[in-house]
């Protein structure tokens, strides 16, 4: 199954980016706060950054991950932990997991993506057969 992970790969970019995330842990999309709403680059950083499940914590740069053996259901309760811990509505879990499911359809493993605001694109798409290591 293909899903969005933390990744530091090509941090620098940007002289704003960030990333405090633990390398491959899922991620999600958070809304953007009031001050960074119209704003990507924003004082906040909430406007291009993805949300670590896991450490709660986030980054500017996402990859799209193969993982095996991860199936739809474990994602789903994956986000519904993390944004219960967070305290986030849990229900919204089943149709986040759809939306992010959606989002990487559009790339082979590997691609390396940013944030701006409601935007998600590829910094670096990488050919199916050469993934970075």
């Amino acid at each position: 199954m293909k899903i969005l992970v933390a990744t530091g790969q090509t941090q620098g970019k940007r002289t704003n980016d960030y990333n405090w995330c633990v390398e491959g842990e899922l991620v999600f999309i958070e809304p953007a706060c009031a001050s960074d709403e119209r704003d990507a680059d924003g004082e906040c950083g909430c406007g291009r950054a993805f949300s670590g499940l896991s450490s709660h914590r986030a980054t500017t740069t996402a990859r799209v991950a193969e993982l095996a053996g991860f199936t739809e259901a474990g994602y789903v309760e994956a986000l519904r932990a993390s944004l219960a811990d967070q305290g986030y509505p849990a229900w919204l879990a089943p149709e986040m997991a759809e939306s992010l499911l959606d989002l990487v359809s559009l790339w082979p493993p590997g691609t390396v993506v940013e944030r701006r605001l409601d935007e998600i694109r590829p910094r670096v798409v990488f050919a199916r057969s050469r993934p970075p290591d």
